[in-house]
């Protein structure tokens, strides 16, 4: 795998800090436990839980997305954290009520009721992973993301997206504990898109390519009401709206931090909307996506 490299600056002089890759340790664990939404945007739920057949996931959460996440660190090398993941992630699927009771217990029945089954992730992380670990996580079609992390001079942990597979679910899919479609009252965002006129296609059809082209790192998540585009984050949300034939994007930056437009961005932090993100932009055209982008490129560089 490639070697990462961090340089301290004093003055004219850059000095290469030390790195380390050492197995990860309990500690470590604890400490991603502590900072899951600063570091991943996972809520955490539970750590070392255990399943009806003996094993126990390491740390459970819940994503931004309101989708289950299982996250399983590499101690070793030899290790297959990917298999014991994935057969833990088949389990949880056969065992969404004990989930969704978690989910109750330590939120409210409301965040318990908005269980996104349509999307379940498994986040690997490790000091590193070997290039079968990568090419078979590709081969894959699940939620899967593989993270490597370093420590630097002592207390500089960097997080490193090796690869994530994302897997192609409906937006229609979104299930109940017990299989069942799950009732709404608003339009998903597939419908929207059925909907939508060729001109309004047109317009998120450039929406979704440049958020896509910002990285090899983005992947795209459709959920019932809107699209998820992340790296180890959301950056972009994205809602189609037929009705009033626009795109809306809703990014994570501090509105604070903008001079705001009418019609075009505005704080949304005090305002009920759909996805993750404080500043909402409103395209109607392709000169509003022009205008956009900048703002676009900020959130990702941030995620």
């Amino acid at each position: 795998m490639s070697d990462l490299k961090l340089f301290q600056s004093t003055g004219k002089t850059l000095t290469e800090l030390d790195n380390t890759p050492t197995p990860l340790e309990r500690g470590l664990q604890t400490q991603f436990e502590q900072n899951l939404e600063t570091l991943l945007g996972v809520r955490f739920l539970a750590s070392e839980y255990a399943t009806t057949h003996g094993g126990r996931m390491d740390t459970l959460g819940l994503d931004e997305n309101g989708s289950p996440v299982i996250i399983e660190y590499k101690r070793d090398r030899s290790e297959n954290v990917i298999n014991q993941g994935l057969f833990y992630l088949d389990w949880l699927m056969d065992h969404r009520g004990d989930f969704e009771l978690l989910v109750r217990d330590r939120y409210d029945k409301a965040t318990a009721d908005q269980v996104e089954w349509s999307a379940p992730r498994l986040i690997c992380i490790a000091a590193d992973f070997t290039k079968y670990d990568i090419h078979a996580v590709k081969q894959m079609s699940r939620n899967i993301e593989l993270i490597r992390y370093r420590r630097f001079a002592g207390d500089l942990l960097l997080l490193e997206l090796l690869t994530a597979v994302s897997a192609n679910t409906s937006s229609g899919g979104a299930v109940d504990a017990a299989g069942n479609s799950k009732p709404h009252k608003y339009k998903t965002v597939s419908e929207m898109m059925a909907d939508a006129d060729g001109e309004l296609t047109n317009l998120y059809a450039d929406v979704e390519h440049f958020l896509m082209g910002l990285g090899d790192d983005v992947t795209k998540k459709t959920l019932r009401f809107y699209l998820a585009f992340r790296r180890i984050k959301n950056f972009a949300c994205v809602e189609i709206k037929t009705t009033l034939n626009l795109v809306r994007l809703y990014l994570k930056l501090d509105p604070d931090t903008l001079e705001l437009e009418e019609g075009f961005t505005r704080d949304v932090r005090h305002v009920g909307h759909f996805g993750t993100g404080d500043l909402e932009v409103t395209l109607t055209s392709h000169d509003d996506l022009e205008r956009a982008k900048a703002l676009i490129e900020q959130s990702y560089e941030a995620s």
